[in-house]
């Protein structure tokens, strides 16, 4: 039977975070460990349960199921102690018998906290996306050792509400994104609404009027929008300068329509496409940054009607802004959270309106681009 020990640093994860900002070792900096997490292990489905940090703790429960069974559990806790932290441990059989000796404890003293890292001696927790974690455990086995990694996937605490249901019809063939909206199921789809006041004062339909249409492939998620708006504004020619405030037309997209906050990470995407063509959105450096690769779009404006045509690639919540991504496939069945909106401008320092697809509650409706529970849901249908 593998036992956890205490032997040597995880070499190449603690050399990866060496040019990471330190974090001082307070519970506060690694609650994003928290929550109710699932994966697969030796052969098995692993679960592991966090708290909160509370009463200068966190604790947590694990256990390994195999072939319907429980093999062994765990009693984890990080604890506060002489201004740093150390991550204790106890080994239980199935029928709750200890492997450890009443008194004895595994314990894993902190080296140090980043932003995305907690190493400990022997163990590291490694934050990927707020809804997904890797931990990496040094084990001893007749007198070796390995590193064995634990990829966990956070299960949702509440489910995400049901703001707005669209279904979507797939595509026979693919759109040519040329602005034209020609083919056959831009035809046999109908018109939804764009009227949704999220920011500013009441309009006119001769100020603003919008409407959209959906559709997709195995490859993409399709848009036509049309938009009428009496002046088209673009202040800005730096496109990562307060591109929010600029005419432009914003695609909200949650990839597994989790819901959840994705502000500074990429659990969900606010696309803004200017005028220009680019597509901006904020980064996890919690600055803006150009996601031109993920949509194709063609815009044709005739007097004051503007048509929006839109190929928009779809990447899940592991999305690193530093690495080469892989869009997902799209299949029948599959839930997406969307919402679309418009930020107006005419003529001022800043946009005078933002007009959304979906109602949201309150008085701050401004909201989508850090709460993707505000999202209504799509679901991709063949027909």
């Amino acid at each position: 039977m593998k036992k956890i020990i205490v032997l040597f640093l995880i070499s190449s994860l603690i050399c990866n975070a060496q040019d990471e900002k330190t974090l001082a070792p307070k519970l506060e900096n690694i609650a994003w460990i928290s929550g109710s997490w699932h994966g697969e292990a030796f052969g098995g489905t692993t679960e592991e349960i966090w708290s909160e940090p509370s009463g200068g703790s966190m604790m947590a429960t694990f256990k390994l199921i195999h072939n319907g069974k429980v093999s062994f559990y765990e009693i984890e806790i990080i604890r506060e102690v002489e201004n740093t932290l150390m991550l204790q441990l106890k080994h239980f059989r199935w029928d709750l018998k200890g492997w450890e000796s009443k008194d004895a404890t595994v314990d894993f003293p902190l080296i140090k906290i980043t932003e995305n890292k907690a190493i400990f001696e022997g163990m590291v927790f490694e934050k990927v996306s707020p809804t997904e974690m890797n931990i990496y455990v040094d084990i001893e086995d007749k007198g070796k050792t390995e590193t064995v990694k634990f990829n966990y996937k956070k299960k949702a605490e509440k489910a995400k509400p049901i703001n707005q249901f669209i279904t979507v019809k797939k595509a026979k063939t693919t759109p040519i994104i040329d602005g034209k909206a020609d083919e056959t199921i831009w035809a046999n789809s109908g018109w939804l609404p764009l009227d949704q006041t999220w920011l500013g004062d009441a309009y006119t339909t001769e100020d603003f009027s919008g409407r959209y249409k959906l559709s997709w492939t195995e490859d993409a998620l399709y848009l036509l929008a049309e938009t009428l708006d009496d002046k088209l504004v673009d202040n800005n020619a730096d496109p990562l300068t307060a591109w929010w405030d600029d005419d432009c037309l914003e695609i909200f997209v949650d990839e597994d329509n989790s819901g959840g906050e994705h502000q500074y990470n990429h659990n969900a995407f606010a696309y803004h496409i200017a005028l220009d063509g680019n597509v901006v959105d904020m980064s996890t450096k919690k600055t803006g940054k150009l996601y031109n690769s993920h949509l194709e779009s063609k815009r044709i404006t005739i007097g004051n009607k503007t048509t929006w045509e839109v190929k928009i690639s779809l990447f899940n919540d592991t999305y690193n802004d530093e690495e080469d991504n892989v869009a997902v496939k799209l299949k029948p069945n599959k839930m997406i959270g969307f919402a679309l909106a418009y930020c107006d401008n005419d003529n001022s320092k800043e946009r005078e309106n933002f007009i959304g697809s979906v109602y949201v509650e309150g008085t701050d409706k401004n909201k989508g681009w850090i709460d993707a529970n505000i999202f209504g849901t799509l679901k991709l249908i063949n027909h």
